[in-house]
């Protein structure tokens, strides 16, 4: 029983997002005391540890507070655990159902005062399996439903909205129904200067195999993405496996098929024309990167846009790119440069990277150096900066580290003086950052509401402008998270914690006594608690420490 315990009770509680009223953290807590109260004693709810997620999903587990619970209870520093109401923890009876089994072996109680569950019982576990059955039904209701219109949509071919991939434009199109109703849709139109490009980046991948090499002649040739940035092998690879470009030809209807995915056409459609638009391609989280999915859940169908890229040439696009991943997989070589991350070139600001030889110096160490990425990829053609020896700069970084550590005070000052004006603008950026993952979860909440409306109104002209509604506010989706995450990473860049600032102290006053005796992993953490940048120029290495706004020294070498 939970009242013979001698640990404390827990409680948890979590909202979706701030609003200040109904069934808010502090009322779900209060709620909760007055539960403990009532059935254990004032005393065990007066010492209940609290645990509050505010702004997070039931979707899934992956919350701060709910695992620093996890992890006192994996402690079994508590015995029981207390919430308003079951979906606060979890709407996924797969997660919830581990949960308890979690739970139950380490011998601690879950308690739900809404749907009064108790799991100390035999018919408290019972019946909380039946409700978290229920409350996980109604998510994949809502998926079913947001399927189901999917599948109307494919059936049009009709370009939903989102980035508009390389090589086209989206154009607005208008039809008459047989009722007589205009439908205004949109598809892709061909870019030819784009739709070039395109065909370019798949004939040289096609001739090369490589990733690499691609990107090194797109490079070398001065060719840019829509957004006007060099190439990378991310970007390459995008194109690459969009199946956007496939002309729509038996080849192609072959390949879909092969690789099961759910096909709105009939192989009569395949007529070598049209290229083919994939729905349901990506898992989109909140505030990450998108995923792909496999190609079993992708809907097709044929679009209404010309194709670039026969279905031939598509299909052995990408069995090469599986080749070549079953090949990447590399046993990591044991890497002894220190700077790795933080050096940077001075002539084109790219980092620059270890290069291993096989060789080894006088004292057993092995010999590398350090080469521009840019200068690389681009085959000198974009940089031309000089190698620098590894083991010499990595060596010149420790003696001037050594240097700094003597004059302790006046780096302190520095620190303390650049940790203040970084926590300003940190502050600046974290308010852009709530007001747009403010806006984000709105926007969520209206497309939900649209796609829900749609399945009843399909068809008719209130379906159109729902149809164009949730068309723009997809398009301000992917808006907002492209600004959550510049602004994520930008606030990252700019903080430094107190305890971080307490052991860089703690690290210079101890360096130069004990740096000599540090392996390489332990050399690499230490630079980093005092090293923000080092930038090569190909004479010159110019050392920036964390809190300073110019080079804290410069060594010739």
């Amino acid at each position: 029983m939970v009242e013979d315990r001698n640990q404390p009770f827990a409680i948890y509680s979590r909202k979706s997002k701030f609003t200040g009223k109904g069934e808010s953290i502090g009322n779900q807590i209060e709620l909760c005391r007055q539960y403990i109260t009532a059935h254990y004693g004032e005393s065990i709810a007066d010492s209940a540890m609290i645990f509050e997620d505010e702004g997070f999903s039931g979707g899934n587990l992956e919350r701060p507070q709910f695992q620093q619970m996890m992890k006192e209870a994996k402690k079994k520093n508590i015995s029981a655990i207390v919430c308003y109401r079951l979906d606060r923890i979890s709407r996924n009876i797969g997660d919830f159902a581990n949960l308890i089994g979690e739970l139950n072996h380490l011998d601690i109680s879950f308690i739900s005062i809404k749907e009064q569950f108790d799991t100390s019982s035999p018919m408290g576990r019972a019946m909380m399996y039946i409700a978290s059955v229920f409350s996980q039904l109604e998510r994949e209701t809502i998926a079913e439903r947001i399927r189901d219109n999917m599948h109307e949509l494919s059936k049009s071919g009709r370009w939903l909205g989102g980035n508009t991939p390389t090589g086209y434009k989206s154009e607005r199109v208008t039809s008459v129904t047989i009722d007589g109703k205009q439908k205004k849709a949109y598809k892709l139109k061909r870019i030819p200067e784009e739709a070039k490009l395109v065909k370019r980046i798949y004939e040289k991948f096609w001739e090369t195999g490589s990733l690499t090499q691609t990107e090194t002649y797109l490079i070398q040739n001065g060719y840019k993405t829509k957004q006007g940035r060099l190439f990378s092998r991310f970007a390459i690879k995008g194109i690459l496996t969009n199946p956007v470009y496939m002309i729509a030809d038996q080849e192609a209807y072959e390949y879909l098929k092969e690789k099961k995915v759910e096909l709105f056409a009939d192989r009569s459609d395949f007529k070598g024309i049209h290229g083919v638009i994939a729905y349901n391609r990506t898992l989109q989280k909140q505030g990450k990167a998108h995923e792909m999915k496999d190609m079993e859940e992708w809907i097709v169908s044929i679009g209404k846009h010309e194709g670039l890229i026969p279905g031939a040439q598509w299909v052995s696009v990408q069995r090469q790119l599986e080749r070549n991943r079953s090949k990447n997989y590399r046993r990591p070589r044991s890497n002894v440069a220190l700077l790795s991350g933080i050096l940077i070139c001075g002539a084109c600001h790219d980092y620059m990277r270890p290069k291993l030889s096989g060789r080894y110096n006088d004292r057993g160490e092995q010999i590398y150096s350090y080469l521009c990425s840019m200068k690389e990829k681009s085959r000198m053609k974009c940089c031309a900066m000089k190698n620098a020896n590894g083991n010499l700069l990595d060596s010149m970084v420790i003696e001037e580290l050594k240097k700094i550590s003597e004059d302790k005070k006046e780096f302190a000052r520095q620190l303390e003086e650049g940790r203040k004006q970084l926590q300003e603008e940190k502050q600046d950026y974290e308010m852009d950052l709530s007001r747009l993952e403010e806006e984000l979860l709105q926007t969520g909440k209206e497309i939900e509401g649209l796609v829900a409306s749609l399945k009843t109104a399909g068809g008719t002209a209130a379906g159109d402008y729902i149809v164009r509604q949730i068309e723009k506010l997809h398009k301000r989706k992917e808006q907002i998270l492209f600004q959550i995450e510049t602004c994520k990473e930008t606030a990252m860049g700019k903080e430094l914690t107190a305890l971080e600032f307490d052991l860089q102290k703690e690290m210079l006053s101890t360096f130069e006594k004990t740096v000599d005796r540090m392996d390489v992993e332990q050399k690499r953490a230490a630079i980093r608690i005092l090293v923000k940048q080092v930038v090569w120029d190909g004479e010159n290495v110019h050392l920036y420490l964390f809190g300073s706004r110019e080079p804290s020294c410069d060594s010739s070498k």
